[in-house]
């Protein structure tokens, strides 16, 4: 039962259980995919494929208990000499149109939020500089389905996409990691719903471009997971919204994005074909994710809205909804639960805007948001390389 554990004692009986459980399920895990031709992809190892299903583990045992709430601004202030936090003033001036509509609806107000800046600090070893001439930045949405994860150092996951764009992207880069409100839904109390990530994003992109003074063209919007749909929705805002305060980015990149919140039960889509490739399947089995994004809007908002569903069948857009995107680089997994929807917002991007305007990668065999695995390799060095130089591409002067 989902957060069925989530208060002491239960809670550890619970854990202590599940550990159990997952040392009882390796040796038959092992013996079960011995052999290349029984495990979910033949090129994969087999210790490839004991973490994928170890991670698929872990998270169904985070939903059943409790999902970690985030520290608050004050603590994460107290040590922002050495974690890069900044604080990010909350921008309701900048909340328009569908989005404010839908804010409305969720009871969903702006508010103060913070991020973390990774990478080349000032003379004074404070973070968050002004920006010098011609200076690049990547502004970096991290996943997390909308529930869990953040963008502090301790964040393992969203630190290996960081340090990728460190060592490939432009010399002197700098990466500002925004950390968005995380949504919750029964059995816990709804809050922060959809548009909240959305409109943390907006105020995180006024803060580079009119605080810091990053030059919109030298900015390249990035997010992966949850955080790449947060990303799009960004880059999309800021075409339609055309508001002075959100100039368009240079370029946008997407890592395995969250395009379609449906469930196909055709046994040829990738939920299903990819079923034992992947780890992210709790969070859509589930449901949480999709009734936390939601919170008060209707069901079918999730399949018909450009906002959380750019890549569902069920889309209701306008012609020509992507045409004004920046320069877009996407990649996936070819083995990912969530490879459909990328590939149909692929098309529809490319579609509207140009196929020049669009560099895919997918990468054969590899799970959801693989450049986030440090143990994935060498393809996620490979697939960086490829992003660094698109990223040299669309930055040059």
């Amino acid at each position: 039962m989902l957060l069925a554990f989530p208060n002491q004692p239960l809670k550890a009986l619970f854990l202590t259980y599940r550990t159990f459980y997952l040392l009882c399920c390796l040796p038959i895990w092992v013996t079960a995919n011995l052999l290349p031709k029984w495990r979910p992809r033949r090129s994969w190892s087999l210790s490839r494929t004991l973490i994928v299903k170890t991670l698929r583990f872990i998270i169904e045992s985070v939903l059943y208990t409790s999902i970690p709430a985030l520290p608050s601004q004050d603590v994460y202030a107290s040590e922002a000499h050495i974690t890069g936090f900044v604080p990010i003033e909350a921008t309701p001036e900048l909340i328009t149109g569908e989005i404010l509509e839908m804010a409305r609806i969720n009871r969903v107000k702006a508010e103060r939020t913070c991020g973390f800046w990774y990478g080349p600090r000032g003379p004074d070893s404070k973070p968050g500089q002004s920006a010098s001439e011609g200076e690049k930045v990547v502004y970096f949405i991290p996943g997390g389905a909308y529930v869990m994860g953040t963008a502090h150092p301790s964040n393992s996951f969203a630190v290996k996409c960081i340090t990728g764009f460190l060592e490939h992207f432009p010399p002197d880069v700098r990466v500002l990691a925004l950390e968005y409100r995380r949504s919750t839904a029964a059995p816990l109390q709804i809050s922060n719903p959809y548009p909240a990530a959305l409109i943390d994003a907006i105020a995180g992109y006024r803060y580079l471009v009119e605080d810091i003074g990053f030059e919109p063209q030298n900015i390249i919007i990035a997010g992966d997971s949850a955080g790449g749909n947060i990303a799009l929705s960004l880059a999309l805002y800021s075409c339609y919204a055309r508001l002075p305060g959100l100039p368009q980015a240079g370029g946008l990149l997407l890592l395995s994005p969250a395009a379609d919140w449906t469930i196909s039960t055709d046994p040829t889509s990738s939920i299903e074909r990819n079923s034992r490739s992947d780890f992210l399947q709790p969070f859509f089995t589930t449901g949480y994710t999709k009734s936390a994004v939601l919170g008060y809007l209707p069901d079918e908002t999730a399949a018909t809205s450009i906002w959380l569903g750019p890549g569902s069948l069920h889309l209701k857009s306008p012609p020509g909804a992507f045409a004004q995107l920046p320069p877009t680089c996407i990649v996936a997994g070819e083995a990912e639960i969530l490879l459909d929807g990328i590939r149909t917002l692929r098309d529809r991007i490319q579609c509207d805007a140009g196929n020049d305007r669009v560099v895919y990668i997918e990468t054969p065999d590899a799970p959801h948001n693989f450049l986030s695995l440090g143990w994935y390799e060498p393809e996620r060095t490979m697939v960086l390389r490829e992003i660094g130089r698109w990223a040299h591409q669309i930055l040059s002067p």
